[in-house]
């Protein structure tokens, strides 16, 4: 990790992120998602961590962390961050690391690199004065494509901790964090009718593409923008050619809710439809993947710290709901949780990602000052 010297806080963190961000690391490759690990570690065990590999690619690193027996008042804070980005190999040679004035593009800066690199910032800060309970960062290799490996890690995690703070990245330009999200999932519907000539006797056939769109009208009528519901038909296939009844189609589904009720309203919908022609049959698969990080008096509270701090270092902090996911969605209902405590900036999994080299030391500070007081 790059030495900070007076005046050159913002040039190391530079510098750092630089070497995350040369290395690709989309979710589809776990070993190159391991190097960036690699780099993360070492930085860890600089600063006296107890590091642990956790299956599916996960690490922990662990930082004045008490025994396992000790009481709850002496629980850990919990940091969760992920080194997988959206972003496929060869991307930097069209989205070449470069800065423009006050703000750094490249990809994965913003989502989430720049999000590590300041909570390591922040830990060396702290110079081994950790919060009561020490601090345990988990890093997970998958969050970018649902946290299948690595959910259970992070569950467990918070069932072992008393707060979490998630450093991704803050509203987009803006200073807010995030007090809540809304819980994320998705369905597939896999339609089989009956084939037949197009031209003789069309009646014989049973469209699967009637029946998915059908189910696209009857499924995104059950938004409720008012409450933060929202279902989407994001993808439709189907047939096999122009002359032809189809027998194939398949639906994908997006599906956003602010609560846990609303989830199950919907869940329950979708698996009771069927298609108006019964010849048709339907097979429907997925569901939530990320529950509901409702606001909560505890998650409030976390940001009423932050936002004095904010005010103690010279600016004012808000605080959003935001519609995307992150691992603060499987922590928010075990423990208080604080998202957006990254690098300030825009553009995730946009060509105009970047980060806010004006604002990014101050949320820097942020974090370290929150970790000294929470």
């Amino acid at each position: 990790m790059t030495t900070t010297t007076p005046g050159g806080a913002l040039q190391a963190l530079m510098a750092d992120l630089k070497v995350l961000t040369d290395l690709e690391s989309p979710s589809t490759d776990p070993a190159a998602i391991q190097r960036v690990m690699d780099i993360v570690e070492s930085w860890a065990r600089d600063l006296g961590a107890e590091t642990h590999a956790l299956g599916g690619g996960t690490r922990v690193f662990r930082f004045g962390v008490p025994s396992s027996a000790a009481p709850a008042a002496e629980k850990p804070v919990l940091i969760l961050t992920h080194a997988d980005t959206v972003w496929p190999h060869g991307t930097l040679e069209d989205m070449p690391w470069r800065v423009d004035g006050d703000r750094l593009h490249g990809p994965g800066t913003y989502d989430m690199k720049a999000g590590i690199v300041g909570l390591f910032h922040a830990l060396r800060a702290l110079n081994g004065q950790w919060p009561r309970g020490g601090v345990t960062v988990l890093l997970s290799p998958d969050e970018e494509i649902g946290s299948p490996s690595s959910r259970e890690h992070i569950e467990r995690a918070a069932h072992d901790a008393r707060v979490a703070l998630v450093v991704e990245p803050p509203v987009a330009d803006t200073h807010a964090l995030k007090t809540g999200r809304k819980g994320t999932g998705s369905y597939t519907l896999t339609f089989t009718g009956v084939a037949s000539h197009a031209g003789n006797k069309p009646e014989e056939g049973a469209s699967a593409i009637t029946a998915a769109a059908q189910a696209t009208l009857d499924l995104q009528a059950l938004a409720r923008p008012d409450q933060g519901t929202t279902v989407s038909v994001g993808l439709i296939r189907g047939g096999s050619a122009v002359n032809v009844i189809p027998a194939h189609a398949t639906l994908e589904v997006d599906l956003r809710v602010s609560t846990l009720a609303e989830a199950g309203r919907v869940d329950a919908a979708v698996r009771a439809w069927t298609p108006h022609d019964p010849r048709v049959t339907v097979r429907i698969d997925g569901g939530l993947n990320r529950p509901p990080f409702e606001q909560s008096a505890g998650t409030l509270a976390l940001f009423e710290q932050a936002r004095a701090v904010a005010q103690d270092l010279g600016f004012d902090l808000t605080h959003a709901v935001v519609g995307g996911g992150s691992d603060g969605n499987f922590t928010a209902p075990i423990i208080p949780t604080l998202d957006g405590l990254g690098a300030p900036g825009d553009g995730a999994h946009a060509q105009h990602e970047h980060v806010r080299l004006d604002r990014w030391p101050d949320h820097v500070r942020l974090l370290t000052e929150l970790l000294r007081r929470v």
